[in-house]
């Protein structure tokens, strides 16, 4: 019985691992993520734009990194993450029942929820790629002048990892609509920039039934200033607490977008 379960998990491991191979190069070459890598690019050209204004208006008393952290990032994790993973996580369903493309993959002797987590791990990697070029870029541009501080390194390295949390957490829970509902995007804006953008500002434990909330636990404090928005009302989780929640909301909503995609009936449409 135990080999017979070995087996069993060794190949729906391989069938994921199949379906994002295959995925993972459709994907990188679609023309939807070329339209998403250029536009992940928008804070690279902000961050060029400051770093040009400050070296020809002779107005350079703003650390590079400050407006890194403070701007470039806070760009990402309050804007661009929410996109990129709402795109391509309400894609691992809907463009399989959009496309009618769902049936040829069921012929297969693979189950659902290995489509689902191969192509979830698929896009996840795309959106993480994206985002840690960009993310990189901007921290070169504007840390031009003092790239061989090495302390700056750790914190490029902590925002790539909180971004990509975010990615890996957000992505999942657009899995998930994208497989529960129709009208995802619909609902996924709504939910992006409607609730994680207000209840995190909402003092007291309300704050902690939004994602953002655990991503924002796991960057400093800034100190008051111009961009200090971002932490206004915080009241952080323990590091610890806001990684296992950012992880069990992941497993949550992968585990259900599976269940969901394997059990519901897709009726595709001529």
């Amino acid at each position: 019985m135990n080999q017979k379960n070995t087996g069993r998990l060794s190949f729906f491991l391989d069938s994921v691992k199949n379906v994002y191979s295959i995925f993972f190069s459709m994907g990188r070459r679609a023309k939807k993520t070329k339209i998403f890598f250029l536009f992940s690019f928008l804070p690279v050209v902000i961050a060029f734009i400051i770093k040009f204004n400050q070296i020809f208006s002779g107005r350079g008393k703003i650390q590079g990194i400050y407006v890194f952290s403070n701007l470039i990032v806070v760009f990402y994790l309050q804007f661009l993450i929410l996109i990129l993973a709402l795109f391509f996580g309400t894609s691992v369903a809907s463009e399989e029942t959009e496309g009618q493309t769902l049936v040829y993959l069921t012929t297969r002797p693979i189950s659902k929820s290995a489509i689902v987590l191969g192509k979830y791990s698929a896009y996840t990697t795309l959106v993480t790629l994206m985002m840690s070029v960009g993310v990189l870029l901007s921290f070169l541009i504007l840390n031009v002048n003092n790239l061989g501080n090495f302390s700056l390194y750790k914190i490029l390295l902590r925002d790539v990892v909180v971004l990509g949390l975010g990615l890996i957490c957000y992505t999942a829970f657009f899995t998930f609509i994208g497989v529960f509902l129709k009208k995802s995007i619909i609902v996924g804006l709504v939910f992006s920039f409607g609730w994680e953008n207000v209840i995190q500002y909402f003092p007291g434990s309300t704050q902690r039934f939004s994602i953002i909330h655990y991503l924002k636990s796991l960057l400093p404090t800034f100190s008051s200033g111009r961009f200090s928005f971002l932490m206004f009302r915080l009241e952080p989780s323990p590091i610890g607490t806001a990684i296992f929640m950012l992880f069990l909301i992941t497993v949550i909503f992968l585990c259900l977008a599976c269940i969901l995609f394997s059990q519901k009936e897709y009726i595709l449409e001529d």
